[in-house]
């Protein structure tokens, strides 16, 4: 798989750029929260300038019905115009062809934002009269959003089956970490797997049993297993549309589960540490919130002896003291590892909220900007994106 990295289009200078960038960031009483994946796009959004090129970047915020205020782009503006220390043109998208009319009128380097293309009706259906609107804009296609990567959107493959399309540099990065772990990962290649998000973690565990030596499980995997098997889990959260095939991994020998856990209220209250055959929660107050110290001790051995980690969700209710312990210690042992020891990647939005807590991001080798878009580009799914920037040769 090779990708067709922007660093190789040829002519920028005067070029009507189309970077479709993923600044979809969270939110807080309408406030940006963290910038981080604003800032993974800086470096492409930097090289076009400097190449001269008339930056368009195109992004989604949320998931709007319509139009809806509460969800402009309009502060995602301010916040590049501090990073890029630049002016940045914010266009609404009441009208296509004022639209085009402001872009004509840009300079070489000069940068516009246009409003949340989610507002767009046909956006997220990849309807071709919204992607015909926006390649009219443009002279080539940049994808930088690894994150919408695995969406079929008009944004996103409908603009790049009509221009001529290259990877970004932040969706480069990603492209070449993740193939690191799919293509001869180097051996021992342990994955840990958490969060409650089981339907996607599946298809990753069913694929990781081929290559991986060792699948260290956290997370609702585990509540759901302990209910399947007959045991009571009070209020912990399950899946119980997957009591069949959580039964079927049970006596997989690459499969690590936790030897402890940690079981209490939710609001942190009348936390205890439980070895897991100890587990029987009759009161419906209590829950297992997380894994326990024995735990930790175990997966160490095999994260310490690692040359290829793979780390995504969270081993616990993180947000809650007690809870953390087992997420941090996670996070803390991978960066421990990775930039040397072993190639070390982590991705979800859990997991890397997790990362920057612990202040350890540049300490790990790749961080991904992809939750959705990273599990199903190893569960080997064909990701529109992805396929819209293998090489190609344009004139």
């Amino acid at each position: 798989m090779k990708v067709n990295s922007v660093i190789l289009a040829k002519n920028l200078k005067g070029k009507r750029v189309l970077v479709r960038v993923d600044f979809n960031v969270p939110l807080k009483n309408g406030k940006i929260n963290e910038s981080y994946k604003i800032t993974k796009s800086l470096p492409t959004i930097e090289f076009l300038i400097k190449k001269g090129a008339r930056v368009i970047l195109v992004s989604h915020l949320g998931r709007p019905i319509g139009v809806d205020k509460k969800l402009s782009l309009k502060p995602i503006s301010q916040i590049l115009e501090k990073k890029l220390k630049r002016k940045i043109k914010f266009l609404n998208i009441d009208s296509w062809k004022k639209i085009e009319a402001e872009i004509n009128k840009m300079k070489e380097g000069d940068v516009v934002l246009l409003e949340n293309i989610r507002f767009i009706k046909g956006e997220e259906d990849n309807k071709l009269i919204v992607a015909k609107n926006l390649s009219n804009l443009a002279d080539l296609f940049v994808l930088d959003g690894f994150a919408v990567a695995h969406r079929a959107a008009a944004s996103v493959s409908g603009v790049a089956k009509l221009l001529p399309t290259y990877a970004g540099l932040l969706m480069t990065e990603e492209i070449d970490g993740l193939l690191k772990l799919t293509v001869k990962p180097k051996k021992p290649f342990v994955v840990i797997l958490g969060g409650i998000k089981m339907e996607t973690k599946l298809p990753l565990l069913k694929k990781f049993l081929e290559k991986a030596d060792y699948i260290l499980l956290g997370g609702g995997l585990v509540n759901t297993y302990l209910w399947a098997k007959g045991v009571k889990v009070g209020s912990s959260i399950v899946e119980q549309s997957l009591k069949k095939e959580v039964l079927s991994y049970q006596n997989k020998k690459k499969i690590i589960w936790p030897v402890d856990l940690v079981v209490g209220e939710k609001n942190g209250k009348n936390a205890k540490v439980f070895k897991i055959d100890e587990i029987n929660i009759i009161n419906s107050k209590l829950a297992i919130y997380d894994v326990g110290p024995a735990t930790i001790n175990l997966f160490n051995k095999y994260i310490k002896r690692a040359k290829t980690l793979i780390w995504n969700g969270a081993m616990g209710y993180f947000e809650q003291h007690p809870y953390e312990f087992g997420s941090y210690s996670v996070g803390r042992l991978l960066a421990s590892r990775a930039k040397g020891k072993a190639f070390g990647v982590c991705g979800g939005g859990e997991t890397v909220e997790i990362i920057k807590k612990l202040k350890v991001t540049d300490d790990i080798d790749l961080v991904s900007t992809g939750g959705g878009a990273m599990l199903e580009f190893l569960s080997d799914n064909q990701l529109p994106g992805v396929k819209s920037v293998l090489k190609k040769k344009y004139n």
